[in-house]
């Protein structure tokens, strides 16, 4: 992918079928879908690919047990299909992964165990094994940091587990394997209407400065916690349906859960679903649900958040964590589509998608979850086709293997989630010994200096956060070690995209900016 091409056509006057507004996994998996059934797709993304809310999950690709527990059966269903097909579509990204329910009390082991074994039966032939009732020595075994004290036994059970930002590059490289065009640092600031009904946008180019019109046959609404802004474009007096919710993850580093399993505790103080995650060989320990009014691109958590973390965390591991122990903590703003708005909190708001078109045809999706992003795609596009008087056909996504697909990829290679494309980005490294593209990017991040080269070449990467942030999780991992490398990845990124040393100089200094708020 490159952007000055991408952005050649976004200009070259035609008529778009679809243009999608929103680059993260909604609006990707829309633009793989449209793309995907041949029509002519334009995707246009304020900031950076998955900046906001879809690089900040739980990195898990799920059913939601928490939603079983709530009995929203058709959700759970619904997630199970979709993360089935995703671990077939997308095997170099997503993963089996064991989880444990740690049972302290005497009815949590039958309690539990009836419950995961529906969960086993709605998976069907999509199921990734069977959940099974574990001792108190097995429960151990699995997780060598359980806190031993009253623990009764366990229940092991499966799910999946994912990159999420990597899965977002992979979607882009997807909808541009089927001719789309993807312009990142894009934004769209005005709907273009004739006849009362939106028939184009107009976009202003962030690295430039001009601004320029483009025309549609319908117009896809997908950005997520921003959703009543592009609404507001359309009908200045529109009700608002998002009610922002934040999660935020706290990363540790693996000796705190060193087992090949995860821990879900099914029920914390504030009655949410909390989990301890290996990933990348750290933890992830996650997650809050808290009610946000105020809707930015960089959320910060709340002091409350991490408390409840660590308190969380201390209460289910021998090895108690404590704030220095944080390498990296973020949060995200969950799009959760509330058409009353007056619900107490968010964790009761149901986690499904809401598909909406108004009086002008411009077409709204938000809600849903990572899990489910081909199925809101595949609904939107439906749906679009038929407001844009669009020649209508099958949806060819449910078997559809995105960019980068291989089967028997080593998840512990951190390389691992490029797919097909690894031993191509391990040529690149090996290829420049001037530039020392082989060496570690930082000692502490299992990332190679190339890496920044091949971001900012092949996925579209314009800034040190792109490369630090998404391209590679060097901020998630470990904030301190990715803003020591800062400088670093800016000179390399600089020499990569023409950009001089100035240009360089200011990348790292505003990268380190952003960095120190990912620590406590």
């Amino acid at each position: 992918m490159n952007r000055d091409s991408m952005l050649e056509a976004a200009r070259d006057g035609r008529t778009w079928d679809v243009v999608v507004i929103g680059g993260g996994a909604t609006g990707l998996g829309t633009a793989v879908e449209s793309a995907a059934r041949g029509y002519d797709t334009l995707l246009l993304e304020a900031g950076d690919f998955a900046q906001g809310t879809s690089s900040r999950s739980t990195k898990l690709v799920h059913g939601g047990v928490r939603y079983l527990q709530q009995g929203d059966v058709s959700l759970v269903l619904e997630a199970l299909r979709e993360r089935g097909l995703l671990l077939h579509n997308a095997p170099h990204l997503v993963h089996h992964l064991s989880f444990v329910v740690p049972n302290y009390d005497w009815w949590e082991g039958p309690f539990y165990g009836v419950g995961l074994k529906l969960y086993d039966m709605l998976a069907g032939r999509l199921g990734l094994g069977p959940s099974e009732h574990l001792s108190h020595e097995e429960t151990v075994e699995r997780i060598p940091t359980i806190e031993p004290d009253g623990l009764r036994g366990g229940v092991i059970y499966y799910d999946g587990q994912f990159d999420d930002s990597r899965l977002a590059i992979t979607l882009a490289r997807t909808a541009a394997e089927h001719d789309a065009s993807l312009v990142n640092y894009a934004p769209v600031t005005e709907l273009r209407k004739q006849d009362g009904l939106v028939r184009g946008v107009a976009v202003l180019d962030t690295e430039t400065g001009d601004t320029f019109d483009v025309a549609a046959r319908v117009v896809v609404n997908a950005t997520g916690v921003f959703t009543d802004t592009i609404r507001r474009l359309d009908e200045p007096t529109v009700e608002p349906i998002v009610r922002a919710s934040q999660g935020v993850h706290i990363v540790l580093d693996r000796s705190f859960l060193p087992g090949h399993s995860a821990i879900m505790v099914p029920h914390t103080d504030d009655g949410r679903v909390l989990f301890a995650v290996p990933w990348h060989g750290r933890v992830i320990v996650g997650t809050t649900d808290t009610p946000i009014d105020d809707i930015s691109v960089e959320p910060r958590p709340l002091e409350e958040e991490l408390e409840f973390l660590l308190t969380h965390a201390v209460r289910y591991l021998t090895k108690d964590p404590e704030r220095s122990d944080i390498l990296s903590v973020f949060a995200g703003l969950r799009p959760l589509v509330s058409p009353g708005g007056h619900e107490d909190g968010t964790a009761s708001i149901s986690r499904d998608h809401t598909l909406l078109v108004s009086a002008s045809g411009l077409v709204t999706i938000s809600g849903g979850k990572w899990t489910t992003y081909r199925k809101m795609g595949e609904d939107t596009i439906d749906r679009a086709a038929q407001i844009g008087g669009l020649e209508e056909y099958r949806s060819p996504t449910e078997d559809l293997h995105l960019h980068g697909w291989k089967l028997g990829m080593n998840e512990s290679d951190p390389r691992s989630v490029y797919g097909s494309d690894a031993e191509a980005v391990l040529a690149l490294c090996d290829s420049d010994e001037a530039r020392r593209l082989a060496e570690p990017l930082h000692p502490k991040l299992p990332y190679l200096r190339g890496e920044v080269v091949w971001g900012a070449r092949h996925e579209m990467a314009r800034s040190v956060d792109d490369v630090l942030a998404r391209r590679t999780r060097s901020l998630l991992l470990d904030a301190r070690a990715a803003s020591e490398a800062a400088d670093d990845a800016a000179r390399l990124m600089a020499d990569e995209l023409g950009r001089d040393a100035e240009w360089a100089a200011a990348q790292a200094a505003a990268f380190r900016e952003l960095a120190s708020g990912y620590l406590p």
